[in-house]
């Protein structure tokens, strides 16, 4: 169904008559292999194309072999129907090599490269390798493999081209140094990266911690999942580039459903007033948490909606700009009709039942129990859009007792060298919580190893990658067999020479 909206939408407004003066200077074959006739959409003289997209694909829409044995991702059949320009895939596994995508208008050069997403621990692994190779243009009047001309460079025309990255991978916030792309793995001569995958909205572009090229984060669209970052508001940019000067103009979003969170503790000393401290011995205590979580439930829902008023609010005045842009555009009695027709003047899109907020509570219970989500999102079944997890329960990690036992005290040590933000300190997930288990001394594991199973569960659950279980297991098992074989011999002779050592060497007489 989202494909099939997907499509709708692109053929609506990407579709059109108008012509593109866009020119693609670079090898076409080479940056648009997966479409049908190798070169970009809006040069095919069976379609019209006014608007056309450049596309790479994500962790949810990678290449997989789910049902065949082709690697296929859903830009292909996006790609192959001439609705985008898909590039930016590497089917190569041990090496990865960035052509850009070499476009011209006017005096502007831009050279556009593109990463679709991998797995972040063997794209990290390349890196560190240097099996990463990003191809550069010589000059801007020669093709990606052209040479430079003399005659051209004599002309006055400077031999320069707006480098442009985009990617789709974990950024460097403390997931470990082996599980994201780091800013100094990008090329110095980059001067914007468009850094895709990461849910918070940072539009603005920031200066890389390597201080020559700036990153922008768009975020994702919509909240696609209830924690902080994504109650940032949402931006799309607008970039306008002019030589090798840029400006990224942000463009709030105004039909999204508004989304607040907030964080409470229900530990002693962490109400506003005394009467309000919950007593985790109290035989209603179950019934006072949920009287005190719904107090603050309820502000957050009024937060959200105020927050969603002025969204709407936002949104009927850039209505109201498209009008009268469009009306100096036209005639005016073409432009009435028009207008009636395509609805402007109020938005052209509206959210269904926009009183019903995105809520997050995240409650930290340690010394309480949990409360059922279902039963107390029953509460706000009407005021909010995802009632059945309004809750995130989460407990204090006790460190120093649980490393006494994990025999940790040199990782913490180097953990705790440099302060932490307490969200580090306070939070306690799944994958934690395996790992720990799977590294108890008690519990080793003798063949499959901890740290790739804890990958393996990564790519399970944040990734939806559905074999990540099986290939793990499968790789295990050839490297168990492969490391057998290679010992087999040398056990057999020790077998060997530890029974003729039992029998006292009787086992030679009898030769």
């Amino acid at each position: 169904v989202e494909l099939i909206t997907k499509m709708t939408i692109i053929r609506k407004y990407c579709m059109g008559s108008n012509p593109v003066q866009i020119q693609i200077v670079s090898n076409q074959e080479q940056n648009f292999k997966r479409s049908l006739h190798g070169r970009v959409n809006y040069e095919d003289e069976f379609y019209s194309v006014d608007l056309p997209i450049f596309a790479i694909h994500g962790n949810h829409d990678d290449p997989t072999r789910d049902g065949g044995t082709e690697m296929l991702a859903a830009l292909d059949l996006l790609s192959i129907s001439n609705f985008v320009n898909y590039f930016g895939r590497q089917d190569e596994v041990d090496k990865v090599e960035v052509s850009p995508i070499l476009l011209r208008k006017g005096s502007t050069n831009v050279a556009l490269y593109g990463m679709g997403s991998m797995r972040d621990e063997r794209l990290n692994r390349m890196w560190q390798g240097k099996k990463v190779r990003f191809l550069r243009p010589e000059n801007v009047n020669s093709p990606l493999d052209g040479t430079n001309d003399e005659d051209e460079a004599n002309n006055g025309q400077e031999n320069t081209w707006f480098n442009i990255f985009a990617l789709h991978q974990n950024r460097d916030t403390g997931r470990g140094a082996k599980n994201c792309v780091h800013e100094s793995m990008i090329p110095e001569w980059m001067d914007l990266v468009v850094w895709g995958h990461e849910h918070e909205c940072r539009i603005v572009p920031d200066e890389s911690l390597v201080g020559t090229f700036r990153i922008t984060q768009p975020g994702s669209s919509v909240a696609t999942s209830l924690v902080q970052g994504e109650a940032v508001r949402k931006h799309i940019g607008l970039l306008d580039i002019r030589g090798c000067q840029f400006r990224l103009k942000p463009i709030p979003l105004s039909m999204v459903r508004a989304f607040a969170t907030g964080e409470v503790s229900l530990g002693r000393g962490n109400a506003m007033n005394a009467e309000d401290e919950l007593d985790p011995d109290d035989p209603k205590v179950e019934e006072n948490m949920m009287e005190y979580l719904s107090a603050h439930v309820s502000r957050l829902i009024d937060d959200a909606r105020e927050q969603g008023k002025n969204l709407r609010e936002d949104a009927l005045v850039e209505a109201n700009k498209a009008l009268q842009r469009k009306r100096h555009r036209r005639n005016h009695n073409e432009d009435d009709e028009e207008m009636g027709e395509m609805g402007l003047g109020k938005p052209m899109f509206t959210i269904q039942k926009p009183d019903q907020v995105l809520v997050r509570l995240k409650v930290e219970h340690t010394g309480f129990s949990t409360l059922n989500n279902q039963r107390f999102g029953a509460r706000f079944v009407s005021e909010v859009a995802n009632p059945s997890d309004l809750l995130l329960f989460h407990r204090r990690r006790q460190l120093d007792a649980h490393d006494s036992a994990t025999n940790k005290s040199k990782t913490n040590s180097s953990l705790l060298a440099e302060p932490l933000d307490p969200e580090e300190l306070a939070e306690l997930n799944v994958e934690d919580l395996i790992q720990d288990n799977l590294e108890m001394a008690d519990k080793k594991l003798e063949i499959l190893d901890e740290k790739r199973l804890g990958f393996a569960l990564d790519e399970f659950v944040t990734k939806e990658q559905r074999q990540a279980f099986n290939d793990n297991v499968a790789e295990t098992l050839v490297r168990q067999q492969k490391a057998l074989i290679l010992s087999g011999n040398r056990d057999y002779d020790e077998v060997e020479n530890s029974d003729e050592e039992e029998n006292g060497g009787g086992g030679g007489g009898g030769e």
